[in-house]
């Protein structure tokens, strides 16, 4: 059986420099903790533990730290849990991706200026309460089609679009089609990542020229989540796992081709274990 590899799979830029700032922190004096995990990947977050980092969630857990590192997310955080750390006098090590950064400061200068805010990505999912913190007004935040084909916007107001960095580019194009066919005043700044479009495009094309693919990711990965989804319309055994232990295979005599794929935080090693697994045994 042959076995296809995405080339755009495994750790993202922003993913492998969050890391490397945590790792970078073990060894000093004083006590580190992550704002929520450094990552969607269990296997890296129990590691980190094992190190002596502690990872805080929410800001009641924060507001009891009383001396140490705290070290903020690729997914980055509010505004106001910045203003938390300096006022309680506590070093913050900032590991947010550059891009998504990025997305911070448009909401920030658009909507001082008075426009309305969308962002196109997944309600609750750390990134996108991320920006909503930067926002000066109340942003609204769309996941679907349907829910921006009932949105109403007030037509007085400019409309600012940005996405989540992980979104589906496919559903992100569609909705601002839609907003664009409603409303005349909307300006749209397009953040999915360039390593996202990417690593979708990729994930699609092998899916769609094999007989089935194995999707490696972290339960709570959004990016890993929707790799899932694109594969699974292209290929009808899609597997999704987060380690080898989760690969249980009775696969067909009659496949193959099998293609592999991993999320953005998602550690080389688990993708090779994967590989020669299946390499091995199949």
């Amino acid at each position: 059986m042959e076995v296809i590899v995405a080339k755009k799979s495994g750790f993202c830029f922003g993913v492998k420099r969050a890391v490397e700032k945590v790792y970078e922190q073990i060894g000093s004096k004083s006590p580190i903790y992550t704002y929520g995990p450094i990552i969607h990947n269990e296997e890296v977050v129990n590691d980190l533990a094992e190190k002596g980092v502690r990872v805080i969630e929410g800001e009641d857990a924060l507001s009891q730290v009383t001396e140490g590192t705290i070290i903020i997310r690729s997914h980055g955080v509010e505004k106001r849990i910045y203003d938390m750390i300096e006022k309680q006098g506590l070093e913050c090590v900032d590991a947010t991706c550059p891009f998504v950064k990025r997305i911070h400061k448009i909401v920030s200068d658009e909507s001082e200026k008075g426009k309305q805010i969308i962002i196109v990505g997944n309600p609750g999912h750390p990134e996108v309460e991320g920006i909503k913190g930067w926002c000066h007004n109340t942003p609204n935040v769309i996941e679907t089609v349907q829910e921006a084909e009932n949105f109403e916007a007030d037509e007085e107001k400019q409309i600012c679009i940005v996405s989540q960095t992980t979104f589906n580019y496919k559903k992100f194009e569609d909705i601002v089609e839609i907003f664009k066919k409603k409303y005349y005043n909307v300006i749209v700044a397009n953040t999915i990542c360039n390593a996202t479009e990417e690593r979708q495009a990729e994930a699609r094309e092998i899916a769609s020229s094999v007989d089935a693919m194995i999707v490696i990711g972290g339960k709570h990965s959004s990016n890993t989540r929707k790799l899932y989804e694109i594969c699974s319309r292209e290929c009808e055994h899609t597997y999704y796992i987060q380690t080898l232990d989760d690969l249980h295979l009775e696969l067909p005599k009659s496949i193959r081709m099998l293609g592999i794929t991993a999320g953005a935080s998602t550690p080389n090693n688990i993708i090779e274990e994967v590989q020669n697994y299946v390499r091995i045994n199949f």
